[in-house]
Formats: structure tokens, C-alpha cells, sequence
């Protein structure tokens, strides 16, 4: 405490002063007490400002800062597959409407754990991109669930010690290629670089999206972790890109107006329950004159109503509720064959004016929630109505790929400080910096690197700069910055918000490379080092890398604590050679549980 001013009492005027001059000191006396206790060395880093050398991976630095080393324990055997905010244990705290359970439900602090995850008994290093698409070693995610359940629809299948990916689902039993160019046959779009991000939702093992990497259409997986056991792991295992999410009662973690298509292949969500809400929210993430594909149930009812255990009438209905919800949030029949039925989403808004009407449903949202607020934000049942002065969100109105990539999109406008040329600028600075990086890395640009995420991007320079690598990249905007993530997506990359205060949306040991420009700095404040530094090394692949770009400070105290995760680091120069800002190139050892039979 302290006080207002220095001036001392006046006894002879302020003598009921001098009672409460005792109080302030018992209770200053007493904080201190209690401080002692509750901050003890034992519970936290201790950081003390004296002026000694920091060891580094590379020698002996002077600084300000020693940070204290621990060393982490391993987590038992069981937590081999621990996905901290979607765990099945925690599964029963929550409601089954609308299948909340299976969101983000991150555990409370006091039950957070401080350990490393080992990995399964018999990992090997994951086989390399391209031949990682069609196979994968059965220990490395060894779940046989769908191998079991899905035989019959070619999923996977287990030979020796390996899962094949024959390229199966359940609406394309013979193979996604065939599935795909009849899809490329009814939306012409996806062969000449209109189209360029989609999104699955229920993707089962991605072969969708692992096929459309051919035809240079990035696609983001999204499926729950349910009982079809590790359906992202498979994919990120793979090398195709997905995330751990579902459609239930809040928003997709992705801005509006962003997917240039959505799909859904029998993934069995309710479309016209709940008010469309499910489908109230894929029209938010889509753009204007973009496409959504649904196959399965109740497309092609006429023929298919027999196997599905209903009644042609009951699928009839089923069609024409969904056909009249579609057209309600300004929805066109676009083109129809066999399983495969494609609407367009309206990009004219004057059929918006019709949701002006108070008895229209759905109605307009007009409560003030954020069309691109989408962290840990509940879904509404309303349009959310594209912004009619972006007349360049339009899918027709983008270049077309690869051109869009370095074109400064409309929307940086919106953002502070955001212009063409600040876009420019950035993407100047990323090619410079990633031939520095390149230099202090080799494995960038070489098969030994897939799986990659931008832990802090701003408008997605780094994925930019590696685009004609084989690799793809995540990029993570915080949810607690600027969101720039309409721009990433507006250019043709893909990306997700995120708080790293929490545990990623996704599985233990699913990213080669680890790319951190500046979260220390800016979100040091808010989560605590050692909780995100463990967070890597969860999703961090064995003998996978982490470049950290931070001011010396942060350097220094990483590669300190970083010994305690079992990684060999070294501090480099920047590609500016500054003193204020360095970089820490790391990487993550192999090692088995001790608990390992």
C-alpha cells in the first residue's frame, strides 16, 4: 500500500489518526505474511533482477534475468493422447443438448498439468509427405475403431504396421478422386483458382481435403474427438490440415465471410433443427457467391431413402425443410447430381432486405455481436448479413489463386493501422526473414517439415513466404488481438483464433515446425511461460523444431526453462543483427515413457 502523500500526521490535530496508522501497519505486516505464502519459490519461476550471466545453448550472455531451471516430470502412459480442453474424462461435467460436451471445456487451473506427454509405446518418426498421405505407422496412432467400423467404406485399412489410406468414405466407397471430379464437373469454380479455402465439417480422416491439395484448394478438417476415435489425428498424421471442433452451441473459431466452400459428407449434423442454427453458422463462415456441397441424407432421397432407415416420405419432407431454410438465408440451388447437391451463397444483398420484415425467419442479427467475434461465442439463430460496402469479399471479386496471395485484401482496411502498404510491407519483411531462416534451419523447404503453425501472425507473411514449400501452415491470430485473421483468409491461407492461455485444438505430436514471433511479449502478462512452453511441446512432433523470435529477455529466459522440456536449443542473430531481438531455434528429442513395456 501506498500512501497518498508524504506529508506526517498532525498529532494535535489528527489524533484519530494514529489508531489507523496501527491498522495500515498490522494489515501491511500481514499481506506480507501471506505473500510469503502463497508466492513461494515451490509454486513458481522465480525471476530476479540482478545482473548475472544467463547460460545459453550457445555460450554465456549477460542480461538482467535469471530465470530458475526445472526439470518437467513425465505424464503417465495414459496421457499419451491428452487433449486438455476436449477430454473424454471430463466428458459427464456437461450437458449432451446439442453436443456441447464434445466442445472446448478447458480444465481449471488447479487441475492443469505440468508434465511432458510421451508418446505411445513403439512411436516412430511419422513418414514423410507425399507418400504420409495415403499411409501412416499404425503405433503412432494406434486406434482401431474405424478401421473396424468402416471396412466397408475403404476409411483405412491395417496391414502390418501400418494404416493404408485407400481414399474411401462413406458417400464415396470407391475413391474421393471419382467423388471430387464429379464435383469439379457441377462447380466449375474449383478448376480455375476461384475457389481456393474450404472447410469439412465431420471430416472423418480428411481424404476430402487430402485430395483437393492436388487441385490447390486448401481445406481445413474439422471434426470432435467422439467415438470415432482420432479422426484429426489420422489427418494431421497424414499431413493434411485439421482441427479438433464441432458445431454445437458456439462459433466456429473463423471469421466471417472467409471459406470460399463448405462441405459436409453425411457428417450427420441436424441442419434444420434448432432453428438452422448449424447451418446459420456455415453461412456466416462462408463468403458471398461461395458454395456449400452436401452429400448423404436427404440428397438423392428417391434412391437412397431405403438404406437409411427411414421412409421416402420422411426424407422428402427432410429435402424440402432444407431447401426452404437455404433459401430463406438468401441460398441458391446451384447444381444437383446423384449424391451431390450444391447451393451457392447469394452475393447480391438486396434478397437480405427481405429479412427487414419482423415475421421473417431467420431474422437479420442485429444485437451487436461481432460478425467476426468468434471466440467462445454462442451461435444465434439470425443472418448475419455480409457488410453490402465490401464489394471485394465476393468470391468473384478476388483474384484468382495464386494472384490473391499478394494482393492487399479490402479488409485490412478495417484494421488499425492496416493498408496496402503496410500489407506490402510485411510481405517484404517475410521473404527476408525466411531466407534467414532457411539458412539457420535446412529442414524448411525439405520433406522433413509438413505440419507447421504460426503460433502469432499477423496478416500471414510467414505462410506466404513458404507457399511454394511442401508444407502448409496454421496461422493462430489471439483471440485477445487484433483480428487480423479476415485478411489471412481473404489472401487464400487458412487459420484459426486462439487463446494461449489454453491448450490448442488439437492432438499430441501433430506439427513439425513451431513458429513464435513476439507471444511472449505480448501475452506475458496474461498466460504463464512454463504452461505455454508445455503446450508446445504437447502438440510438438519428436525431433520437430521451434523457432522463437523474442527480445533478448524473453530468449534468455525460454532456453532456460526449455531445458526442462527435454529440448536442444541455440540462440541466434536475427537476419537484422540487433541486439534487442534474437532468435532461439530448438528442437524436440525422441523419448520413450519409462512406464514403456
Amino acid at each position: 500500500m501506498k500512501h497518498k502523500d508524504g506529508k506526517p500526521a498532525q498529532s494535535e490535530k489528527s489524533s484519530w489518526k494514529v489508531p489507523m496508522a496501527l491498522t495500515v501497519v498490522v494489515l501491511c505486516g500481514l499481506s506480507f505474511y501471506l505473500g510469503g505464502i502463497f508466492c513461494s519459490e515451490k509454486e513458481r519461476y522465480v525471476v530476479k533482477d540482478v545482473n548475472k550471466a544467463v547460460d545459453t545453448p550457445t555460450g554465456t550472455a549477460t542480461g538482467p534475468v535469471q530465470i530458475k531451471t526445472v526439470s518437467f516430470p513425465e505424464c503417465s502412459a495414459e496421457y499419451r493422447d491428452y487433449t486438455p480442453c476436449t477430454d473424454p474424462k471430463r466428458w459427464h461435467k456437461y450437458g449432451r443438448h446439442r453436443l456441447a460436451f464434445l466442445e472446448r471445456h478447458c480444465p481449471p487451473s488447479f487441475e492443469r498439468q505440468e508434465c511432458l506427454v510421451p508418446p505411445p509405446d513403439g512411436y516412430k518418426s511419422p513418414i514423410r509427405w507425399p507418400k504420409s498421405k495415403n499411409e501412416c505407422w499404425y503405433r503412432n496412432v494406434p486406434y482401431d475403431w474405424i478401421n473396424k467400423q468402416k471396412s466397408n467404406q475403404h476409411w483405412l485399412k491395417k496391414e502390418g504396421e501400418k494404416f493404408l489410406f485407400p481414399g474411401g468414405g462413406t458417400m464415396f466407397p470407391n475413391g474421393v478422386g471419382a467423388y471430387v471430379d464429379l464435383m469439379q464437373d457441377l462447380i466449375p469454380q474449383m478448376k480455375d483458382g476461384t475457389i481456393r479455402t474450404a472447410i469439412d465439417t465431420g471430416c472423418g480422416v480428411a481424404s476430402w481435403g487430402g485430395d483437393l491439395l492436388d487441385r490447390g484448394i486448401l481445406t481445413v478438417s474439422l471434426a470432435p474427438r467422439d467415438n470415432h476415435q482420432a479422426q484429426v489425428q489420422f489427418a494431421l498424421e497424414r499431413g493434411i490440415p485439421a482441427i479438433l471442433g464441432i458445431i454445437a452451441t458456439q462459433r466456429l473459431p473463423f471469421p466471417s465471410n472467409s471459406f470460399d466452400m463448405a462441405h459436409c459428407s453425411r457428417c450427420l449434423i441436424p441442419w434444420t433443427e434448432f432453428g438452422g442454427v448449424y447451418l446459420l453458422e456455415v453461412h456466416r463462415i462462408l463468403r458471398p457467391g461461395g458454395f456449400w456441397v452436401l452429400s448423404g441424407p436427404p440428397v438423392n432421397y428417391q434412391r437412397r431413402w431405403r438404406g437409411w432407415n427411414t421412409t421416402i416420405e420422411e426424407q422428402k419432407s427432410d429435402y424440402d425443410k432444407l431447401q426452404e431454410l437455404l433459401t430463406s438465408m438468401c441460398f441458391k440451388l446451384f447444381n444437383k447430381k446423384d449424391d451431390i447437391a450444391v447451393w451457392q451463397k447469394l452475393s447480391d444483398n438486396s434478397c437480405y432486405k427481405k429479412l427487414d420484415n419482423p415475421d421473417s425467419y431467420p431474422s437479420k442479427c442485429d444485437d451487436g455481436t461481432e460478425p467476426d467475434s468468434a471466440w467462445y461465442t454462442p451461435l444465434r439463430p439470425c443472418v448475419v448479413v455480409p457488410n453490402p460496402a465490401a464489394k471485394k469479399l465476393k468470391l468473384d471479386a478476388l483474384p484468382k489463386w495464386p494472384e490473391r496471395l499478394h494482393v492487399a485484401p479490402e479488409r485490412i482496411s478495417d484494421l488499425r493501422g492496416g493498408s496496402a502498404g503496410a500489407f506490402k510491407h510485411d510481405d517484404d519483411k517475410w521473404k527476408a526473414r525466411m531466407k534467414h531462416y532457411k539458412k539457420l534451419l535446412p529442414a524448411i523447404g525439405t520433406d522433413k517439415i509438413r505440419n507447421v503453425m504460426d503460433m502469432n501472425t499477423l496478416y500471414g507473411g510467414f505462410a506466404a513466404a513458404v507457399i511454394d514449400d511442401p508444407l502448409w501452415v496454421m496461422n493462430v491470430v489471439s483471440s485477445y488481438a487484433p483480428n487480423t485473421l479476415p485478411v489471412v483468409y481473404d489472401r487464400g491461407l487458412i487459420g484459426t483464433l486462439h487463446d494461449w492461455c489454453e491448450a490448442f485444438s488439437t492432438y499430441p505430436r501433430t506439427y513439425d515446425l513451431l513458429h513464435v514471433d513476439g507471444l511472449f511479449s505480448a501475452e506475458s502478462h496474461r498466460c504463464e511461460m512454463k504452461y505455454v512452453l508445455l503446450e508446445m511441446d504437447r502438440i510438438l512432433r519428436p525431433l520437430g523444431y521451434t523457432i522463437i523470435r523474442e527480445s533478448t529477455y524473453f530468449v534468455d529466459a525460454i532456453a532456460t526453462m526449455a531445458k526442462g522440456t527435454r529440448w536442444s536449443c541455440r540462440k541466434e542473430e536475427t537476419e537484422y543483427g540487433v541486439d534487442k531481438e534474437k532468435l532461439l531455434i530448438c528442437q524436440k528429442k525422441l523419448w520413450y515413457s519409462k512406464q514403456s513395456s
